[in-house]
């Protein structure tokens, strides 16, 4: 969940966590920014995934572009996505939309963030 107050040029990123019905999101809040909201990047995972973990350490160097929102497939609330994603995760959306699974593809995620910022300007 990304708050931005627009005041001036002065860009503050403070991290964030949110955790309500079986979500948690990380990421970066502009609290001083010109910028527009940032994108969400949704990651599909459960407790002890190796995978999900690696990728997370991957899409670090990211984390001030994106809020990073983990869906615990395992939560009873989520078990619709057990059933589409128990053997894939860790699976991801860009701003609700499937983009990857298995691993990150740097360059596919490079790509559509700096489409999305992109169209954020113009």
């Amino acid at each position: 969940m990304a708050l931005s107050i627009h005041l001036k040029k002065l860009s503050v990123f403070a991290t964030t966590l949110y955790s309500h019905a079986g979500k948690t999101v990380h990421g970066s809040c502009a609290l001083f920014s010109n910028h527009k909201q940032l994108p969400t990047l949704t990651l599909f995972t459960k407790d002890n995934c190796s995978l999900c973990d690696d990728a997370k350490e991957v899409l670090r160097k990211y984390g001030d572009r994106f809020v990073l929102e983990e869906v615990y497939i395992t939560k009873p609330e989520n078990r619709a996505y057990f059933k589409r994603y128990r053997y894939d995760i860790p699976v991801f959306h860009f701003n609700g939309e499937f983009l990857m699974k298995h691993r990150v593809d740097e360059e596919l995620f490079k790509k559509v963030l700096a489409e999305y910022e992109q169209s954020a300007v113009d």
